[in-house]
């Protein structure tokens, strides 16, 4: 958390901070801010000039800025965004409920008083200047069944593994890969490179669905599995007890009955 759902929730909340001037950058935290940036390049890059357009690839904001480059958000596990006192998500997984602004780790303020805050209790994220976007895979959301089969073709790694790394394919997260898969009736473990093409062809429709769904719900936490992942839990849809791995190197739930 965040993943995919929750950042674009977030691009479409900076929206709002598009078109106003910039008067004040702080950094109170200068580990958040990341690469070859500080604190003093990102008030002098940003200060007199306004963002033009919020995007995103991924688990990765990008916000333009006018006649200058381009400002790259991470939000680790905990990081929110709030522009004017708004958060777009509210409550995420694993994340203090309390809001205290020593958490601040990086904000601007617009000459009409405003702000833009990137929020992070565990400061995870960060914020730095013309982030390299060649390391990552094409968006999940706009990733066809074409481009899911080149993804997993080849590789014997774990099927949810290769579904989490952002090289491959960018935005999804630990919650949205086992809902995918359990949706698509799919075993986590099974080499990527084993699935047939009517298998591919079924996790990609799960995987379109998965990310609507959680986008009307509210968030990638919000999955039909999510009540049950735990200790004795049971299937949803058969009622068998679920297992649970460290698969890519995250905490995973399926169920052995169905998924295959």
């Amino acid at each position: 958390m965040p993943e995919l759902v929750e950042v674009e929730r977030y691009r479409t909340l900076a929206e709002r901070a598009l078109d106003r001037d910039v008067t004040s950058v702080e950094s109170p935290d200068p580990w958040f801010v990341k690469g070859a940036a500080s604190g003093p390049l990102l008030s002098s890059t940003l200060v007199g000039r306004h963002f033009t357009r919020a995007r995103r690839i991924g688990k990765l904001l990008l916000l333009d800025v006018a006649d200058g480059p381009v400002v790259g958000v991470r939000f680790g596990m905990t990081g929110s965004l709030l522009v004017d006192g708004d958060d777009a998500v509210g409550r995420l997984l694993y994340s203090s409920t309390r809001y205290d602004p020593k958490w601040d780790r990086w904000s601007v303020t617009f000459a009409d008083g405003g702000r833009l805050v990137v929020h992070d209790p565990r400061r995870l994220g960060g914020v730095t200047l013309d982030p390299d976007v060649s390391q990552l895979g094409p968006d999940a959301a706009s990733l066809g069944p074409a481009g899911l089969a080149r993804v997993l073709a080849g590789s014997s790694a774990p099927l949810k593994a290769r579904l989490l790394d952002q090289a491959r394919v960018a935005g999804i997260g630990n919650l949205i890969a086992d809902e995918v898969l359990w949706r698509a009736g799919l075993c986590p473990t099974r080499p990527a490179a084993s699935l047939t093409p009517a298998e591919v062809r079924r996790l990609h429709r799960h995987l379109v669905h998965t990310l609507d769904d959680l986008a009307e719900r509210g968030g990638s936490h919000l999955g039909d599995l999510m009540d049950v992942r735990h200790p004795g839990g049971l299937c949803p849809k058969d009622g068998c007890p679920l297992k649970r791995a460290t698969v890519g190197g995250r905490t995973s739930w399926w169920c052995p009955a169905h998924q295959v």
